[in-house]
Order: C-alpha cells, then sequence, then structure tokens
C-alpha cells in the first residue's frame, strides 16, 4: 500500500510525465482526459493504462462538484472521464453535459454490486458507473482536540479549536451538515430550514480557518489543523501515517456519495473512455486504486483481496449502524437555487 506522501509525490508525477509526453507525442497518439478529485487514482494504474491502450492519459483536479459543473457548462474544456458525485451525474444529464454510456463496451459492469446503486440516481447504470462511496465526517487529531469537543457537527463551534477548524468549500456539504445538526433533512427545500442552516455556519464560521479540501487535509496531516470537516477516504489515508488522527460521523447524521465514472459529451474520444471504466472495474485494479485512495469499491471480487489492515480501518469501512444513520444527497432541480443562495449568502457574510 502506498503512503500518503509517497502516493501523492508519486501521482504528481506521473501527471507531470504524462502530461509532458503527451506535448510531445505525434499527432497520431491517442489522449485521454480525465477530470476527477485529487489522488483518485493510483498511480500505477494510469501508467499500466496507458501501456496496455498504446494512449497517454492527462489528469487535473477540482475541489467541488460545482467546480466541476461550472468549468463543464462553460464549454470551454473538453474531457473525456469525469468523477462527479451521483446527485451532480443526474444534473450533468439532465443538461445534455454527459453521454448515454454504450454496455456492451464495458463488459465488466458485471463485478459492480447491484446493491449499491440505490445510492445514485441511475440504477440501470445508463449514463454513470458508481466508482466509489464517500462518507463526509470529521477527521481530528485525537491527541490535541479537547474530548468534550467531539461527536457532533457543533464540534465547528468549540472556542478551543477557533482558528483550528475547517468545513468543506463544498456548498452542499456543508449547508447539508447544518442541516442535520439541526435536524433536517439535508436535501431540505424549506426556506427557513435552509435559513436556520445559514445562521448555523455563520456562527460557526467565527471559528473556521476557513473552506477548504485538499488544503485541508494537508492541514491535518502537518497539526496546522485539529479538526476538518473532510471525506473518510482523504482521513483514512492520513490515518495510515500519523496514529494521532481520527475520525468519526457525527452523530446527527450525514451525507453518504456515490461518485461515478460518467463520460463527458464532447469527449474527444469516447471508445477510450469506455476502455478505461472497463479498466478499472477489473478487480486487480480495483484493490489497486483502494489501497492507494483508501476509498471503499463497490466491487466484490476486488473487496476480497484488499489489505485487511486497510478494511480494519474505520474511516474506510464505516459501520452498518454508522451508515444506516446517512442521507444521500439528492439532485433538487430548480430548488438547487436556495442552496446557491444561501452558499453566497455564507461565503460573504461575517
Amino acid at each position: 500500500m502506498k503512503t500518503l506522501k509517497s502516493g501523492r509525490i508519486a501521482m504528481a508525477l506521473a501527471i507531470a510525465v504524462s502530461a509532458a509526453a503527451a506535448r510531445e507525442a505525434g499527432a497520431g497518439e491517442r489522449t485521454l482526459q480525465i477530470y476527477t478529485w485529487s489522488n483518485y487514482f493510483a498511480p500505477a494504474v494510469i501508467e499500466n493504462f496507458e501501456k496496455r491502450f498504446n494512449c497517454r492519459v492527462l489528469v487535473s483536479t477540482f475541489e467541488s462538484n460545482e467546480e466541476l459543473h461550472d468549468k463543464l457548462e462553460s464549454g470551454a474544456v473538453a474531457h473525456d472521464i469525469l468523477t462527479p458525485s451521483s446527485y451532480m451525474s443526474s444534473i450533468l444529464w439532465d443538461q445534455g453535459l454527459i453521454l448515454a454510456l454504450t454496455p456492451n463496451l464495458i463488459p465488466n459492469l458485471a463485478n459492480i454490486d447491484r446493491s449499491f446503486v440505490s445510492l445514485t440516481r441511475d440504477p440501470d447504470m445508463v449514463y454513470s458507473v458508481p466508482y466509489t462511496r464517500t462518507v463526509t465526517g470529521i477527521g481530528y487529531n485525537a491527541r490535541k482536540a479537547p474530548p468534550e469537543a467531539l461527536g457532533s457537527w457543533n464540534i465547528f463551534s468549540r472556542p478551543a479549536l477557533a482558528g483550528s477548524v475547517t468545513m468543506l468549500d463544498d456548498m452542499r456539504e456543508s449547508i447539508g451538515a447544518a442541516l442535520k445538526y439541526l435536524g433536517h433533512s439535508l436535501n431540505s427545500v424549506d426556506q427557513e430550514e435552509i435559513n436556520a442552516a445559514v445562521r448555523v455556519i455563520l456562527g460557526w464560521k467565527r471559528n473556521l480557518a476557513g473552506f477548504a479540501v485538499d488544503d485541508a487535509t494537508t492541514g491535518l496531516e502537518s497539526g496546522e489543523l485539529l479538526a476538518i470537516h473532510a471525506y473518510n477516504g482523504d482521513v483514512a489515508m492520513i490515518m495510515e501515517e500519523n496514529p494521532d488522527i481520527a475520525f468519526f460521523v457525527p452523530r446527527e447524521g450525514t451525507a453518504i456519495t456515490a461518485d461515478d465514472f460518467v463520460i463527458q459529451a464532447i469527449s474527444p474520444s469516447p471508445e477510450l473512455a469506455h476502455a478505461f471504466i472497463n479498466y478499472l472495474l477489473e478487480p486487480e485494479v480495483a484493490v489497486a486504486n483502494m489501497e492507494s485512495t483508501h476509498y471503499y469499491m463497490p466491487n466484490p471480487r476486488a473487496l476480497e483481496k484488499v489489505d485487511p489492515a486497510l478494511k480494519a480501518n474505520p474511516a474506510f469501512s464505516v459501520d452498518a449502524r454508522i451508515l444506516a444513520n446517512c442521507e444521500v444527497i439528492e439532485y433538487l432541480g430548480d430548488d438547487n437555487a436556495l442552496y446557491a443562495r444561501a452558499w453566497d449568502k455564507i461565503k460573504a457574510g461575517e
């Protein structure tokens, strides 16, 4: 299993080498362009795909579903593979920004745990294929964070943690956290409930070092931050290197999400994109990705072969009782504007 630091360095080097090679490649060489979350593929997985399919892979990253959406909606850049969360996959599909999949080009769909697609809005996998399961929670320094601050979303209000906590720079995740803290659904479309969530986050904001994703995990790893609102796999990776780091899911409940593979509608290489999805569903490849990214993948044949130490990590194998208290982020259609306006107030407010 790759360590956090070596994995990040290897990924950065693999991406840089691939990008340089693609620039130098002849006009006839194929290129696959991926737009994804950071550290979402094992470097060796990318390298082996390049060798097997005689192509170059370029990887660029986003930090939120909204950043991904804005980039695609602008039409400025054509990618092949995208990895949005399932609610965003639905938005992209409704807006015609992704392709319908060709199942006969992805025979390894047979390796997917079909019960898992209940977390998505595309149970027949018409336009998306589930890649990972994400559970949002709190990564924290168990040696330094006061025990009385743990267990609830209210951790962000604790004066003892002022300036050393962050929330995700993601409107659905962060507003959803406040809604769950208040006892509401994180998919609420009730204006008063959303307004109340905004007030809660503005109160928490006085203690926050900021809204962040990648910078937050780096800060927790370095000791600069004591607690972060984070995705479970990112915390699991830090836990492997630092025994002081732990993870909890707030007792009020949290978001559980499937991140998907989808293909951009203006993909320059749709057949190669299908081949990549099929390749990622091979059990051996899925094992390599799980052990590199530390995210659970709905591939039963692969899960049998995952390192037992990783499967024992509570930020990877989230307890079933905790999962039962989680809620899937849903596509809200026009009501998504309620969250966009609320997020603007949060970002602008003091």
